[in-house]
């Protein structure tokens, strides 16, 4: 099996192999990168490379580019926010053809349009519009009828009953806000993420969000992230929080919102039409940074970690 070259990047924490498997970059025609066995080789964080995910770079269909997500379990997603962030800035670094101050991506959430602030010719920071929230149950998806948006509705896990809002960022959320200051959101989404991922509500499991609102308002936020678990930092999910949290009157529409995860702070704005629960678009504020590039043959980390 071919070797295949690499970027590592992050965004808050939230940690990606970068392929480019475009014509003529370095990957091109490696398509085991995006083999489901020899991604969840690449991730695992002891046999492997590491990471939350892969993201593969690929010929654009409307757009500049388009991005592929394949999660650390080796499971395809719809969308990762951290992760389109990562792929703009190696895109405006990498690319000479693409060092302008927009770039469009194809995701499976739609094309979505990234503005590049840039410093020295390498992008420092990158805003994601990320489209239309979507609150319809078909749509998310969640398992209840269409034309009824789910807010605090009731979810039994384990031994605990909780109060969800569902969100697809083009990708699911079950958001779930603690009240109680002085609960651990970390403990939670440890004990309680696993089951709420897999619940039979989601019928293509959920992201699990652990959320406290705190005056200004700001959000501090834990996130469970399907097919990976707990992560540093979650694009779409603070996205959803922020979206959830105006649903739930816990803040409004229309203001940039300070989200603080364990790996940092990202800034959401949700917009809607004139104040109201009619969200028109979210928009995602925040880093992304290059660790370090390297190639890896595949075949070397085979045993446990193609196993996990």
């Amino acid at each position: 099996m071919p070797s295949i070259p690499f970027v590592k990047a992050e965004g808050l924490g939230n940690d990606f192999l970068v392929v480019d498997l475009r014509p003529g970059k370095a990957a091109a025609g490696v398509s085991s990168a995006t083999d489901p066995e020899v991604v969840r080789a690449l991730c695992d964080r002891h046999f492997g490379v590491g990471g939350d995910g892969v993201l593969a770079i690929l010929p654009p269909v409307q757009g500049d580019a388009r991005m592929q997500v394949i999660n650390a379990d080796g499971s395809e997603a719809e969308m990762c926010g951290n992760g389109l962030r990562c792929v703009a800035k190696y895109l405006y670094d990498r690319d000479p053809s693409l060092r302008r101050p927009v770039l469009r991506i194809d995701t499976g959430a739609g094309l979505l349009e990234c503005r590049i602030d840039a410093r020295d010719g390498r992008a420092e920071t990158v805003a994601v519009e990320m489209g239309r929230p979507q609150l319809d149950p078909p749509q998310i998806p969640v398992a209840a009828p269409a034309g009824q948006r789910l807010v605090r509705s009731p979810l039994r896990a384990g031994d605990r009953q909780f109060a969800f809002t569902a969100v697809s960022m083009g990708n699911p959320h079950a958001v779930i806000f603690i009240d109680d200051p002085a609960a651990d959101l970390r403990a939670l989404a440890e004990t309680y993420g696993r089951g709420i991922e897999h619940d039979s509500l989601f019928p293509r499991r959920t992201n699990v969000e652990f959320a406290r609102v705190r005056k200004g308002p700001e959000i501090d936020l834990v996130v469970w992230e399907r097919g990976c678990g707990i992560t540093l930092a979650c694009g779409t999910g603070a996205c959803a929080t922020t979206v959830a949290a105006c649903l739930e009157g816990r803040a409004a529409p229309d203001h940039e919102i300070p989200v603080h995860l364990p790996g940092g702070t990202l800034f959401i704005r949700v917009a809607s039409q004139h104040g109201s629960a009619t969200y028109t678009g979210v928009s995602m504020r925040g880093p992304a940074r290059i660790v370090f590039e390297a190639e890896i043959d595949p075949d070397q980390i085979r045993g446990p970690a193609g196993e996990s």
